[in-house]
């Protein structure tokens, strides 16, 4: 074939596949009857906002349980000291192991430094209560120095869980006329204690359970510190042994029916209220 005829035959094969092309990029463009290519991204666009499912709704939680009489069953408060601490992680799993739940008087500044322990603590169903926020003597403290104990603790308390506590622990016990007036006009009840193992001062596990062992009686109130492993290993045989005789745990409040008075002292359930009754 000469070279013009080869020319020609290659120019209309071009014709052809040029044709052909365009063809078919004419069926991506808007048509009658037709998507296109603008139609099929405006498609998908629409589809992809389409929306998600939505997530079935959380189950409602079922009530708690009404809190035990303790005019009729033999009840006994737990109550931790000085928290919360590292410590602190093991004895919530202990108790959420044997379904007890406590009260925890924090100490502020380790509130303000363990937040979510706080959390955890409230969430758990355990009370939290004021310890003061540098376990100050408040005793013997003035009225400024009482305010700041005691605001900066409630403070830390209500930032890490939500809750603002109505019970005050004195550190040492240490109370007065002035401390029992800003506790009353601040709507917190003072809590103290009937066992001390003194748990701070001997380190022995086996010695602090012996000590709580012997002592407790009904509508007592034991005092702890969870900040003290050796404490804190404490409290499976504490729990076993008591409930073995019978005993019930309850936090401070429903010791006493849910009733505590601001200003008030509660050191144990009063011997003329009926207890562990058949």
């Amino acid at each position: 074939m000469d070279g013009p005829s080869l020319v020609r035959v290659r120019q209309g094969a071009a014709a052809v596949l040029a044709a052909s092309v365009f063809g078919w990029l004419s069926t991506l463009t808007p048509g009658p009857g037709g998507v296109g290519l603008a139609g099929a991204q405006s498609a998908a666009a629409a589809q992809s906002k389409v929306a998600k499912p939505k997530p079935k709704p959380k189950p409602t939680p079922k009530p708690k349980p009404p809190p035990p009489d303790c005019a009729r069953v033999k009840c006994v408060a737990l109550t931790f000291d000085d928290g919360p601490a590292e410590s602190t992680r093991e004895l919530l799993d202990i108790l959420a192991a044997r379904r007890v739940r406590a009260t925890f008087f924090l100490i502020g500044e380790n509130a303000a430094k363990y937040p979510d322990l706080v959390r955890r603590e409230h969430e758990a169903g355990h009370e939290i209560a004021d310890h003061s926020y540098t376990h100050a003597d408040l005793g013997r403290a003035s009225k400024k120095k009482i305010m700041s104990e005691l605001t900066r603790t409630q403070e830390a308390i209500r930032r890490a869980s939500g809750v603002t506590p109505v019970m005050l622990r004195p550190p040492y016990g240490s109370t007065s006329k002035r401390l029992t007036k800003i506790t009353r006009e601040l709507g917190m009840a003072q809590v103290l204690w009937t066992v001390d193992p003194l748990d701070w001062e001997h380190r022995d596990t086996g010695y602090v359970e012996k000590r709580v062992l012997r002592s407790v009686k009904p509508g007592y109130i034991v005092l702890l510190h969870d900040i003290h492993p050796t404490s804190v290993h404490a409290v499976p045989k504490i729990i076993d042994r008591l409930a073995a005789k019978g005993y019930v745990f309850v936090t401070v409040p429903e010791l006493f029916g849910g009733r505590l008075t601001p200003g008030e002292e509660y050191l144990q359930r009063e011997s003329g209220d009926a207890q562990g009754l058949p």
